[in-house]
């Protein structure tokens, strides 16, 4: 291998000529009508952040580092506001809480992460009653939970630290009664570093949940204090 080469660091199935110019859910709730899961969509989306990170890892790398890039500590702690927007009902339906996640690093740019996260709020359906199924407008409260685990992607370069994240694990729904799901996550973020030991971070997730049997497809926006270690 020649000084400066990278031969494993561009994951399969991405394409990268070395550029690095800028040109990227006896009552029952009946569920309305669902939003489609775009599954090929979201496999494209998160194939593409992925390679544009790699590229930009391997850049900084070929070029001798020339662009800021830096090693990282061996970890993280987040503490935050969450705003979750859900079609659990059929509608979109907004929910605020927090998000809180732990991340230990296992490589140099590569994370494991323990994240969860909680939104409250209320929302509207049609409520049946067995056998008859005499139907009637219905409003509760919600809360729900994720629990993810997975992998991230980030580098350090200067004051700023990019990552995308793909996570894996449950939600938890109350609402008319509770429901448990299979749940995954992908998205990134961006930490600022504005102390020695401090950031603030700006993070955006695609969630997607199968509560009640039917799929949901979720946002999550998260923003708050990052410790580092």
């Amino acid at each position: 291998m020649k000084p400066g080469q990278i031969t494993s660091v561009i994951p399969s199935g991405c394409e990268w000529n070395g550029d690095l110019s800028p040109t990227s859910r006896q009552t029952r709730v009946k569920v309305l009508a669902q939003i489609p899961f775009h599954e090929d969509r979201m496999r494209k989306l998160g194939a593409t952040i992925f390679c544009l990170l790699f590229a930009g890892i391997a850049g900084a790398q070929s070029s001798g580092n020339t662009v800021g890039f830096r090693e990282e500590g061996a970890g993280n702690m987040f503490f935050g506001y969450s705003y979750y927007n859900t079609n659990l009902t059929g509608g979109r339906s907004s929910l605020n809480g927090w998000n809180a996640s732990l991340e230990v690093k296992v490589l140099p740019l590569i994370g494991i992460v323990g994240d969860s996260s909680a939104g409250y709020g209320s929302l509207s359906a049609e409520a049946c009653t067995a056998p008859q199924l005499d139907c009637g407008a219905f409003t509760g409260n919600i809360s729900q939970y994720n629990f993810l685990f997975g992998p991230r992607v980030s580098v350090q370069a200067e004051k700023i630290r990019p990552f995308a994240e793909v996570l894996f694990g449950g939600a938890h729904v109350n609402v008319a009664g509770s429901n448990n799901s299979f749940a995954t996550a992908i998205g990134g973020g961006l930490d600022y570093k504005f102390a020695y030991l401090f950031a603030w971070r700006f993070q955006g997730d695609y969630v997607h949940t199968h509560l009640y049997a039917i799929s949901q497809n979720n946002v999550r926006i998260s923003t708050g204090i990052v410790v580092r270690f």
